[in-house]
Order: C-alpha cells, then sequence, then structure tokens
C-alpha cells in the first residue's frame, strides 16, 4: 500500500486499525488485543497486521494513555509553583463536591500540598505588575521540588493571563537548570481568565508531559528501529490532528482522543449517508462513549472533567462516558440491586468466557449467552473460541442465584440494566438539553455497539440506526479523515463600545498566524486552510459567556475588524441562546478565540461499499438460536461484509463480521445502502 495512512486506535480491549491507500482506493483494517501497561506493543502488533510500515506516508494515532493515566491518577509526580497565597486554588477548585448531600469531600489534587510552593510576585487584573516575581524564591522552590522527587514543574501565577510577564520570567529561570523539558506555563498552555480553570489545566498538562512523553518516545523509537520514514500524529480531543511535538508539550490536549476521533468519523459517515442529525453510541471494552452530531456538526465543548476535579479547559468534542463496556462486570449489591460496571475485566483477565482468570461475568458473558455473540469466532482473532459454559456458570452464581433467576433470565437482566444505562446517557444528551430523539438517527460503533442498537431505538423511539461498514474500527477511521487543527485563545477583558477594532483585529491576525504556523509544521498533505474566529462575550453582570462566531477572515495577513461587526455577531448568538437581548446593558468581550483548521483531502466513503458479486444467498450462513424477551428465536446469520446493497435483511438476524456483531430484533428490518451502511429501522 505504497503511500498509505493508517489510524490506530488504542482502546482499553482492543486496538483498532484502518490503513488507506488514497491513490488506489484500497484499504485494509485490523484489530488486535491491546497490551493494557504497554500499550505501544498492541500499537505496534496493529501495525503488523496490516502490512507494517515499510510503505506508510503517515500514522495518526488516538490514544487513551492520557486518559487512562488521569482516570487511574497514574500521571507524574509533579510541582506547583504559585503566587503567594494562591497554593491552594486546586484544592478548592469551584467549591463543588462529588456528592451533593453531606459536609465531607474526598477530592485529593494531582499535586500533594507540600510540593504546592508559593512565590512572591503579584499581577493585577489589568495587567499591570504590582510586584515583580522574587527569582532567586523561584530557583530555591524549583530546586526543592526536584530535591522531593518532582518530575515535572507547572507555573500558574494570578491573572498571568492578562500579562504574562512575572510568570515566563520565573518559568524561564526554571528552565535553566530544570533537567527536563517538563516545566509548564500557564499562560502558554491557557491565557485565559478564570484561575482554578487555568491553574488546573497547567498543572495536568504537567502531570501527563513525562507519561505522554515516554510513550511516544518509545513508539517513536520503535517506528525507528523499523526504519520508518513517514509522518506520525496524534488526535486531539477537539477531533483534530497534532503534530507528536505538539503532543508532547501540550499532552492535556490527548484526553478522550480516541473517542473524539469516532465522532469525526460518525459525522462523515452520516453526511455521506444523507442523515444530518445523529447520536453516537461507541461501545467498546470499558465503556460507552455518546456524543451528538446536530445539523451535521458534532457538538464541542469549552471545557471537560475527566473525572470529579480534574478539569481541562481546552476546546474538545463534547462526549458523556459512563462505565458500560463489553468488559463491564456485572454484580448485584448490597441492597440487591444488578450493576453492570463501572468497573472493567478490561482485556487482561478480559471477560469469563475469555478463560483467561475472571471468574467474575461481564456484559459480554450476557451477549454470548444469549446467543447474539457466536462463540466459535469471536472478534479480532486473539482466541479460537469462546467459552460459553463458563460464562453461564458465573452468570448463574453471581447474578442469578442472589436475584432468584435461571441463567438466561440473568443474562438478559444484565443485557437489560446496560441499554438502561446507555439509554440514560444518550438522555442527558439529548432530551435534556431540547433535542428530539425521533429526529435522530444512532450511530452504533465500537466492537459491541451494534449489538444493543435495537434496543436503543425501541427504548428511545430514534428514528433510526445507522451501523457504519466497519465499526469495530470507525474511531482508527477517524483518525485517517480527521482534519489538522489548532486552537488559540487569549483573553482581553475588553468593553465593546468604543473598542479598538484595528487593535483587535491585529491581536486576531496575529493568533491567526501562530496558529497556520502550527498546522503548517505538522507536514500533512492538506486541500485547504480554513481560519475560523470567536469571541467569548457577555453582557457586563453577567457571569458565563456566550460563544460568538466572528464573520472575519484573514486578508494578507491582516484581520479587517469592526465593533458593528462584532455587535450584530453577539446579539445574533446571545437571541439564539436566550431568545431575548438585553438592551441599555454594555457588552463586553471576554476571550478571544481562533481556530486553523487544514482540511484533509477528502475521502470518497463509497470505496467501502461491497462489490458487484455480493449477493445474499451467499453472505447467508446458517442460523442460530438467540434469546429475546423471554424466548428463544431462531435467527438467520449473515456475513454481513458479503451482503449486497440494497439487500433488505428481517429481524431475527444476525449479521457477523471481524471486528463487530450486528443484532437486528425480530421486530426491526436493516437495509444495506450504497456506502455499505446498514440502515436497520422498524419493520
Amino acid at each position: 500500500m505504497s503511500g498509505a495512512i493508517v489510524g490506530v486506535d488504542v482502546g482499553g480491549t482492543f486496538t483498532d486499525l484502518f490503513a488507506l491507500d488514497p491513490d488506489t482506493g484500497t484499504f485494509r483494517v485490523g484489530k488486535v488485543p491491546s497490551q493494557r501497561g504497554d500499550e505501544a506493543q498492541g500499537f505496534l502488533a496493529g501495525l503488523d497486521s496490516v502490512g507494517g510500515t515499510a510503505a506508510l506516508a503517515a500514522i495518526v494515532h488516538g490514544t487513551t494513555v492520557g486518559t487512562n493515566a488521569l482516570l487511574e491518577r497514574k500521571g507524574a509526580r509533579i510541582g506547583l509553583i504559585a503566587t503567594r497565597g494562591f497554593r491552594d486554588v486546586l484544592e478548592m477548585r469551584r467549591r463543588d463536591r462529588r456528592r451533593t448531600w453531606g459536609l465531607w469531600g474526598d477530592f485529593v489534587p494531582v499535586v500533594e500540598r507540600n510540593l504546592r510552593l508559593e512565590v512572591a510576585e503579584r499581577t493585577f487584573a489589568d495587567g499591570t505588575i504590582g510586584e515583580v516575581v522574587d527569582l532567586a524564591a523561584v530557583e530555591e522552590a524549583g530546586r526543592a521540588l526536584l530535591a522531593a522527587g518532582a518530575e515535572a514543574v507547572a507555573v500558574a501565577f494570578i491573572n498571568a493571563y492578562a500579562n504574562p510577564a512575572n510568570e515566563r520570567a520565573a518559568v524561564a529561570a526554571l528552565r535553566a537548570f530544570w533537567p527536563t523539558p517538563h516545566v509548564c506555563c500557564s499562560s502558554e498552555i491557557l491565557p485565559e481568565i478564570r484561575e482554578f480553570e487555568r491553574t488546573s489545566t497547567t498543572a495536568l498538562n504537567a502531570y501527563l508531559q513525562p507519561v505522554v512523553g515516554a510513550y511516544l518516545g518509545r513508539l517513536e523509537g520503535a517506528l525507528a528501529e523499523r526504519s520508518y520514514q513517514g509522518a506520525f500524529h496524534i488526535v486531539q480531543s477537539n477531533g483534530g490532528v497534532m503534530s507528536t511535538a505538539t503532543a508532547r508539550r501540550l499532552p492535556v490536549r490527548t484526553a478522550l482522543s480516541g473517542p473524539a476521533a469516532g465522532v469525526i468519523a460518525a459525522a462523515a459517515i452520516a453526511e455521506a449517508a444523507g442523515f444530518a442529525d445523529v447520536i453516537t453510541g461507541d461501545l467498546g471494552g470499558t465503556s460507552f462513549d455518546v456524543s451528538l452530531i446536530a445539523g451535521g456538526r458534532p457538538s464541542f465543548a469549552a471545557q471537560a472533567a475527566v473525572d470529579f476535579g480534574l478539569v481541562i479547559r481546552t476546546p474538545m468534542v463534547e462526549i458523556t462516558t459512563i462505565g458500560a463496556g463489553g468488559g463491564s462486570i456485572c454484580r448485584v449489591d448490597a441492597g440487591g440491586l444488578l450493576q453492570v460496571g463501572p468497573e472493567s475485566a478490561g482485556s487482561r483477565p478480559g471477560p469469563v468466557c475469555y478463560g483467561t482468570g475472571n471468574d467474575r461475568p461481564t456484559l459480554t458473558d450476557a451477549n454470548l449467552v444469549l446467543g447474539r455473540i457466536n462463540g466459535e469466532r469471536p472478534i479480532g482473532g486473539a482466541l479460537a473460541r469462546l467459552d460459553t459454559d463458563a460464562a453461564a456458570r458465573a452468570i448463574a452464581i453471581h447474578v442469578g442465584d442472589k436475584l432468584g433467576l435461571d441463567a438466561m433470565a440473568a443474562a438478559e437482566a444484565i443485557v437489560r440494566v446496560a441499554n438502561a444505562r446507555m439509554a440514560g446517557a444518550i438522555r442527558l444528551l439529548s432530551i435534556e438539553r431540547g433535542h428530539d430523539p425521533a429526529r435522530f438517527a444512532l450511530m452504533p460503533f465500537g466492537g459491541g455497539g451494534a449489538l444493543h442498537a435495537g434496543a436503543l431505538i425501541k427504548d428511545l423511539g430514534l428514528a433510526a440506526a445507522l451501523v457504519p461498514r466497519f465499526p469495530g474500527v470507525t474511531s482508527a477511521l477517524g483518525c485517517v479523515i480527521a482534519d489538522i487543527r489548532h486552537d488559540q485563545v487569549q483573553t482581553v477583558n475588553l468593553a465593546l463600545d468604543g473598542v479598538d477594532a484595528a487593535a483587535l483585529g491585529a491581536r486576531l491576525g496575529a493568533m491567526a498566524a501562530e496558529a497556520r504556523g502550527v498546522v503548517d509544521a505538522a507536514g500533512l498533505a492538506l486541500a485547504g486552510l480554513d481560519i475560523l474566529f470567536e469571541a467569548d462575550m457577555h453582557y457586563v453582570g453577567q457571569t458565563h459567556a456566550v460563544s460568538v462566531p466572528l464573520p472575519f477572515a484573514v486578508n494578507g495577513g491582516m484581520v479587517m475588524a469592526s465593533e458593528a461587526a462584532i455587535r450584530a455577531a453577539f446579539e445574533a448568538a446571545y437571541t439564539a441562546a436566550f431568545s431575548r437581548l438585553l438592551p441599555g446593558i454594555p457588552v463586553r468581550v471576554a476571550t478571544l478565540r481562533t481556530v486553523a483548521i487544514g482540511r484533509r483531502p477528502v475521502i470518497d466513503l463509497a470505496m467501502l461499499a461491497p462489490g458487484a458479486d455480493a449477493s445474499v444467498a451467499a453472505a447467508r450462513t446458517g442460523s442460530r438460536r438467540v434469546w429475546f424477551d423471554g424466548a428463544w428465536h431462531q435467527a438467520t446469520v449473515y456475513a454481513r461484509l458479503a451482503l449486497p446493497v440494497g439487500a433488505s435483511i428481517p429481524g431475527p438476524a444476525i449479521l457477523e463480521q471481524p471486528d463487530a456483531t450486528i443484532v437486528v430484533d425480530p421486530d426491526l428490518e436493516a437495509t444495506v445502502d450504497r456506502f455499505g451502511n446498514l440502515v436497520m429501522r422498524r419493520a
């Protein structure tokens, strides 16, 4: 595959790959077990499964290393140097609690208190330097942190977004003797108002730098040993792609990168198939990730909490995650309630049916016992067969006996509870935000998403389900088609009335030039470059701002801004959000945002469609008993990839392929569209 690009998504259970040669329109897919704790091995084994690295032009990687380090609190030992009096910003947060009721919280910051040190300095909110930073104290603090074993240090001074002079002087002093590049500066990472969010993002960036840097170093070293000469890039949480150099500098932007790539692929697949409104459901081994695409546009959030109190403020695809994956462990709690997740068996030891040491049942075990998964031909190819009897015994012991159910009823109960949790996550993202699920199609992907699509259609009243051609490697496909993207942000805190539009335009132009430089440095072939401008704006007296797209463009390096255009854009955005304006109240421009998007060449997804020789008769491989709604049904089994365009498959049916299994419930029907997608609707 000469000149190919390969997307690699490392998940908790499987590493998924999609390799594409854009010149010939040929592709290969791969799925291998992940190596938890040594994800690089799964990454390299996956590359071997799609032909190795010899002819690759580029590798784009969606990684969970940063996300897992945050969730498991396995980042580096780090220090924080703050303005005198502000060492506890991370601990106070927004005075929120994990549990609403009760007097005590249990949040522990990623920086121990004895490693949060203070120095004398002060910058006021208007950018005036009230006290020049004491560099001798900075050096003393830095050497004390090194002596205490800190691998990285974050510097976050009060109001550094307004004037970074003190902070950057301190960082320069630290970098002069710090033994690694792991010195993080808040005004470089997030020059934006709100002290907690800026400090938290900077500290988490430092927390991840040694971990993500070491991981990327191992990968690059292994690729070099294979004489790989192509580009190597990382997917960001905003769904764009960045260079490994940027990922080393800003590892906090890799959080949720794999699920974000899946949403980008879903948006492209849905647009090609004619679905403007889609809810994605990525069911992997450890989690169920949900995102909403309305009007063809994925939803973005300005910040997210990866876990309670671990707030990252950087643009990211909005994803709701629950611990309900194929490896989620099922148990009956002390109150007699059946729980599915959030604890997961992962890839090692994996579900009971893997036969690798786990004796507690999982969602995969339940689907196997119900006949929905083929135990003689498991996905991923790592195992010859799955042990159905062992799965049934585990379900009977840990669930059935405690609830007074036989193994089949207990397995169905497990699936129903999991479906209810998934439906709840979808409602949170749709109904509770004013979207009617009846307008949306579900796009299930990941290894297990299509096992539950039919139940979710019925539970939520969804219009349809759109199952991609290769659901198990959708996130890997997203890595291949994702654009290069870099976001710049700067708090300005200016009154709109009488604003110096020329100065504002000059600042936007400088931000655009910096963002464009990062995109250009990525070194991937682009079909074009877009520069987008936004501003966070609000009426004076309001705490929260609205995001306002600004109708400006870069012209010869200049941005011709105007007060009237900014005001019109604000009023349009505010009216759309709140259906009214507040006449007579002054408006402020709080923060400027600039986005540079290097557009990748468009891939014709019709290349994924089945060949002209496909036929329903050839695709049919037999039938087997499958349990639905308390009884056995005889379901027809098909080789999904052999079905032709236009084929109509009534339920009950099972469609099998190497990377996923699709269940068509008895009262549903599935049709193959011209891209090879499966459109599932009520019969």
